[in-house]
């Protein structure tokens, strides 16, 4: 996707807060310090991006932004970071699940997870809440020029093994630096986007 404009509109932490346009939208999820920024910051061709945090664990809001009149991506905030108080991450908790429950013109979760790093408890806990839910989520494996081609391999089987349950759409390797997996995930956002223009929420 050629990307003509790209707008903060809104860092909310109730439904109330959320944009009111239906346009398809797609969210990103993962623990902090998993390249959730660099991510959408590769997706979107900007090196910087207003509302778009590079610490781990800044993000206190669910930060929306809409890509050229037509899509709409939903930045969650990272989980797991030790820094965060437990009354925080208590009220973080209880922000996602109001948005995964409640929120109608969300189509996928992009589920963000290190090439580098085993399955976590956070992780596992975050795929059978989106099964739970019955929210159809991309597994994106990103950091993937962090590793050898061999080892790229062993990693994606053993995370392959672990995140790919039955809502479970596609999984895409990524990376940020080289944007090895870019028109991949585009192309399967733009698939599903369109396929929700048919389709009525509610239907």
């Amino acid at each position: 996707m050629k990307i003509i404009s790209t707008e903060f509109l809104v860092g909310a932490v109730s439904a109330k807060q959320y944009p009111k346009e239906p346009l398809p939208e797609f969210a990103f999820a993962g623990r902090s310090n998993v390249g959730k920024s660099s991510l959408i910051k590769s997706l979107l061709n900007r090196k910087k991006l207003v509302r778009i945090s590079s610490t781990p664990g800044k993000t206190r809001e669910i930060n929306f932004f809409k890509i050229n009149n037509a899509i709409m991506f939903a930045d969650l905030p990272g989980y797991g970071f030790a820094r965060v108080a437990p009354a925080l991450q208590k009220k973080w908790k209880k922000m996602l699940e109001e948005y995964l429950s409640q929120r109608n013109p969300l189509i996928a979760i992009i589920f963000i997870v290190d090439i580098r790093r085993k399955p976590t408890e956070l992780d596992l806990t975050l795929k059978e809440w989106l099964e739970e839910l019955d929210r159809d989520y991309i597994l994106l494996i990103t950091k993937a020029d962090k590793l050898s081609a061999a080892e790229r391999q062993k990693q994606v089987k053993i995370i392959k093994a672990a995140f790919m349950g039955e809502n479970a759409l596609d999984f895409i390797i990524y990376s940020s630096k080289n944007h090895t997996g870019r028109k991949e995930l585009w192309s399967t956002m733009e698939k599903l986007a369109r396929h929700q223009r048919d389709t009525p929420f509610g239907a």
